[in-house]
C-alpha cells in the first residue's frame, strides 16, 4: 500500500521488519517509488532472506543515482556466489544487461565451475551480451560439452563475439545431438553480418 500510495517513509521502515516477507514486499515498493537506492541493493544481496535476495535483484536494473554505477554492480557481482540458484541466475542477467565488464572474471567462474545448469546458462549467456573476447573460451567450452541448455545458449551467445573462432566452433555445433543445439548454429552460420539474429543479445 505504502508503494501505491506514495509514502517512501513507511515502506522504508518495512525493511526493518523482523518478516523477510515485509522486508521484501518493502523492498519492491520503494522499487515502485524510484526510492530504492544501491546501498538498499547491496545490503539485501550481503544479508536478506533468500526472498529478499531475489527481489532486490529483480529491481537493481531500476535503481538510478548514487552508487548504481559503482557500489550496485559490486554487489551484484558478489551475487554471483550467492548459495541460491535464481539469485545468481538474477546476478548473471543483471550483469549481462549492463554489459558490466569487470564482472568477466567472475562469470567465466560461473559459467565453468557452477553446479547448478540455470547458473551456468545465466553466466554463458551474460558472457554473450558482454561480447568482450575475455569470455570466449568459456563460452566455446560451454558449446563443447556442457548439457544442452547450456550448449543451446552458448551457440547463441556467440553472436554477441567478433573472434575467428566463432564460425567454426557454430560448424562444429551444427553437427550437435541435441537438435535446437544444431538449430540456433544453424540460423547464426545462414545470418548475414547487418542482420539481426532471433534470440541472440543485440547491442543497443
Amino acid at each position: 500500500m505504502a508503494g501505491h500510495r506514495g509514502d517512501p517513509a513507511l515502506a522504508r521502515r518495512g525493511l526493518g521488519d523482523p518478516d523477510p516477507g515485509v522486508q521484501a514486499a518493502a523492498l519492491g515498493a520503494l522499487a515502485r517509488l524510484g526510492e530504492l537506492t544501491a546501498d538498499d541493493v547491496a545490503r539485501a544481496l550481503a544479508s536478506g532472506s533468500v526472498a529478499l535476495r531475489r527481489r532486490a535483484l529483480d529491481a537493481a536494473p531500476g535503481v538510478r543515482g548514487r552508487g548504481s554505477r559503482s557500489v550496485l554492480p559490486t554487489a551484484v557481482i558478489g551475487a554471483l556466489n550467492d548459495p541460491d540458484p535464481l539469485v545468481v541466475v538474477g546476478a548473471a542477467w543483471f550483469l549481462g544487461e549492463r554489459r558490466h565488464r569487470p564482472a568477466l572474471p567472475a562469470l567465466v567462474t560461473t559459467a565453468a565451475d557452477h553446479a547448478d545448469t540455470r547458473c551456468r546458462e545465466a553466466a554463458v549467456a551474460a558472457l554473450g551480451a558482454i561480447g568482450d573476447p575475455e569470455g570466449l573460451a568459456a563460452v566455446l567450452v560451454a558449446l563443447g560439452g556442457d548439457k544442452p541448455t547450456v550448449r543451446r545458449r552458448a551457440a547463441v551467445a556467440l553472436a554477441g563475439f567478433d573472434d575467428p573462432r566463432v564460425e567454426p566452433a557454430l560448424r562444429a555445433a551444427a553437427a550437435d545431438r541435441d537438435w535446437q543445439v544444431r538449430q540456433a548454429a544453424d540460423e547464426l552460420l545462414d545470418t548475414s553480418p547487418d542482420a539481426p539474429v532471433p534470440g541472440a543479445p543485440q547491442r543497443v
